[in-house]
């Protein structure tokens, strides 16, 4: 209905009604990321060393460190990525609105080697696939899928899991809100319109609960005392009948 507002202007009151259905409440689940384990991110723990194996790995840092989208990592240009001091990235994100952010060192190197060996290919994306075709949705899925069945080998976190590149950006959100504690600025960071979205992160972020506990002095309760003298013991007492002798 979003869509059609826009499309069929005319028909604004129906949509309107449509709007006001409330939705239906469900289960909400905290979302799943990845951990760090001595400063990296678990993908990161295998990848090959030739043209697609650099590309890979840059693709799945840039995802990663950024915190994109799939939609903003495939569609990443050559002409909005800067590798001068600082280097940054201009991403085009939902609701056609654009951000600058600004990347990592071991981001940008790893850009810096994937550029090295890209060659004159004459599209515009910055990542391409084997037949110098802009990389796709799907096609990233299945790089991030192989490196992380290779990667499971040496890091048992990443056993019997399914990784998608959904994680990598929610694995960059909670990092992002463990270093600031602000969630302004991992709202910021992912682009989100609403600040509501990102809350989700609040809710699995056990260390803005740990500050809480730690900050209330907890209640003491005084343990209460049955006394045998109470009517209601001793009229349960009375009902116990005597043991056989």
């Amino acid at each position: 209905m979003r869509y059609v507002e826009y499309q069929v202007p005319s028909a604004l009151e129906q949509i309107g009604q449509i709007h006001a259905i409330p939705v239906k409440r469900h289960d909400q689940k905290l979302i799943r990321h990845l951990i760090m384990v001595g400063g990296a991110c678990d993908p990161e723990c295998a990848g090959p060393h030739d043209t697609f194996g650099v590309r890979d790995r840059a693709m799945m840092h840039l995802c990663f460190a950024a915190g994109l989208r799939v939609s903003e990592l495939v569609g990443a240009m050559m002409a909005n990525l800067s590798l001068q001091r600082p280097p940054s990235l201009l991403v085009l994100g939902k609701g056609r609105k654009e951000r600058c952010l600004p990347l990592w060192k071991e981001t940008a190197a790893d850009l810096r080697a994937w550029l090295t060996l890209r060659g004159s290919v004459r599209v515009p994306e910055l990542f391409v696939n084997a037949g110098g075709a802009p990389m796709t949705r799907a096609g990233f899925e299945y790089v991030l899928e192989k490196h992380s069945r290779a990667a499971a080998e040496t890091c048992p976190s990443l056993l019997d899991r399914s990784i998608s590149p959904h994680q990598l950006r929610h694995s960059c959100a909670v990092i992002m809100l463990q270093a600031t504690h602000d969630i302004r600025k991992v709202a910021l960071w992912l682009g989100h319109a609403d600040i509501r979205t990102t809350e989700i992160y609040l809710r699995m972020d056990p260390s803005e609960k740990l500050e809480a506990v730690e900050a209330v002095v907890p209640p003491e309760l005084r343990r209460g005392r049955f006394k045998a003298a109470d009517a209601l013991i001793a009229s349960l007492l009375a009902d116990i009948p005597a043991p056989p002798v």
